[in-house]
């Protein structure tokens, strides 16, 4: 791994996806339980072109989702990351997670989140991070209100009502 770690935390390393993260991937964006608050689950082209999609990211904008790796075992867990998105009109750095649906309940999004605020503060120089969160996923809400984001308001976005949680650096 050593080069594409990209941030860790106390149970967490968060490393750049490569494409051997296919299988691995598509157990969490494939499932459709853990994908709920998607229009619908990926299918396998779907994972790859999710993957593919960071790839260009961090070719471009230099971050984007990484690939969630627990530090215990190098199981890889799901993704969390800084994505650049386009909510009324205005760029803003997005925190996005996702948790395999069987380790849901154990603190994994709020923490590896935690570290992608930190990095979009004091790495990216941004003063300002979102997370678009559907209003029904009460967990991903808890997510972000844990570390510290607030709903300003309901907004929609790509097809559907968002929660638009922020969080301005202090």
């Amino acid at each position: 791994m050593g080069e594409s770690v990209v941030l860790e935390t106390e149970r967490l390393l968060l490393r750049n996806f490569t494409l051997d993260d296919v299988p691995a991937l598509e157990t969490v964006i494939g499932d459709p339980a853990a994908m709920t608050w998607y229009a619908a689950p990926f299918d396998h082209d779907g994972v790859i072109a999710w993957i593919e999609r960071n790839l260009n990211r961090y070719q471009h904008e230099g971050h984007g989702l990484w690939a969630m790796v627990l530090k215990s075992s190098g199981e890889f867990i799901g993704d969390c990351g800084c994505v650049v998105q386009e909510v009324e009109g205005k760029k803003a750095i997005e925190i996005a997670y996702h948790v395999r649906r069987d380790l849901w309940g154990n603190g994994y999004a709020t923490e590896a989140a935690r570290a992608c605020i930190d990095f979009a503060f004091n790495k990216l120089g941004a003063q300002r991070v979102i997370s678009m969160i559907r209003p029904g996923n009460i967990s991903s809400r808890r997510v972000a209100e844990k570390n510290g984001l607030t709903c300003e308001k309901i907004v929609f976005w790509k097809g559907f009502d968002h929660c638009l949680y922020a969080k301005d650096k202090l």
